[in-house]
């Protein structure tokens, strides 16, 4: 087993013994399992995955939302440090939705390239988010 914590400005978002996460990074998406080997990365934008125990199926996963961040694992500790992260089911689709398309309108509305990749960051954050409702929604059915 791993201790996963994930922590943002508001706190501990999760810290338990785990046998698996999924962390998204600029290399692509990495699953971390016992004895990892040391590794400090960025964690880009993205769906954290947790696997509880080793037999649990997919439809057990638990999901987080999180913007990015840092990741550090050693000694069969993951912590990952981001500014925000969102459970899947602290998620409502339907805002997130409406979040999205009023940042697809602030990016066409643009005027400059600070106001372009603001409104970018915003869209990003929201596709992530209706992304872990849709595999929550996938996991009732």
């Amino acid at each position: 087993m791993i201790t996963f914590e994930l922590v943002t400005l508001d706190g501990s978002k999760f810290g338990e013994e785990v046998y698996e996460v999924v962390l998204p990074t600029a290399d692509g998406y990495i699953a971390v399992f016992p004895n990892h080997m040391p590794l400090v990365s960025i964690a880009t934008p993205g769906v954290i995955s947790v696997r509880r125990k080793q037999n649990d199926p997919d439809t057990k996963l638990e999901y987080f939302a999180t913007n990015g961040g840092v990741i550090e694992i050693a000694d069969n500790q993951v912590k990952v440090l981001v500014d925000e992260a969102d459970r899947e089911d602290e998620i409502n689709e339907a805002e997130a939705q409406k979040a999205f398309e009023h940042a697809q309108t602030l990016r066409k509305e643009a005027k400059d390239t600070i106001s372009l990749q603001h409104a970018q960051s915003l869209m990003d954050r929201q596709a992530v988010r209706l992304h872990v409702a849709s595999l929550r929604r996938q996991k009732r059915r």
